[in-house]
């Protein structure tokens, strides 16, 4: 029987899917992954773009609770990171930590396989590389819940810094949202870290 999988998070995940839709996937890294799956996994995109942890926790029983994933991806944190310096609305790493641990300590999370896939920032723009440290702290966030609770982590900062070979805007042009590149390198993360398990 194949696996459920099940993506929840922001643009990166939702990646102008149909949300009138529930077999839409959209056009990023969870259509590749399901691609490259093909019939071994029955895969389930709920991301919503813009959200931040707290809307994840508003739509937690709504919208992943009932899905029933066999694997339960979960990739947050860089409009955390984002809205403080476009919209001075910040969000502390302690903010976004206790937030994270509600998600956690939920019943689908103990009955799921949880895979984190940790956010990332290429910078694109000179006044990007001064958000780094915000980010470092969501990042740290992320791979202390993971190890805590024995979840897989996707380590995809450094992995896409690297990638990035100086020319980060190939991968994300406004570093964040990934191009076509950029997507596959997030999916061929995620695909090692799944198989491995």
């Amino acid at each position: 029987m194949p696996e459920r999988l099940v993506f929840v998070g922001d643009s990166i995940t939702d990646s102008h899917r149909d949300r009138s839709d529930a077999s839409s996937l959209g056009d990023g890294y969870v259509r590749i992954i399901a691609n490259d799956l093909g019939d071994a996994a029955t895969v389930v995109n709920v991301g919503i773009s813009g959200n931040r942890a707290v809307d994840l926790a508003a739509r937690w029983d709504r919208d992943v609770a009932r899905t029933s994933p066999d694997v339960l991806t979960i990739y947050i944190g860089v409009n955390d990171m984002w809205r403080r310096f476009d919209r001075d609305d910040e969000t502390t790493a302690a903010a976004f930590e206790s937030t994270v641990r509600g998600l956690v300590d939920t019943d689908v999370v103990r009955s799921s396989r949880v895979i984190f896939v940790e956010p990332y920032l290429l910078p694109v723009r000179e006044e990007q590389n001064g958000w780094l440290d915000d980010l470092d702290g969501k990042r740290d966030v992320i791979a202390r819940i993971a190890r805590e609770i024995g979840a897989d982590l996707v380590p995809l900062h450094g992995i896409l810094t690297r990638a990035a070979n100086g020319d980060p805007a190939a991968l994300a042009p406004d570093g964040v949202h990934p191009s076509d590149r950029g997507a596959r390198l997030i999916a061929d993360a995620w695909l090692e870290v799944y198989r491995a398990g």
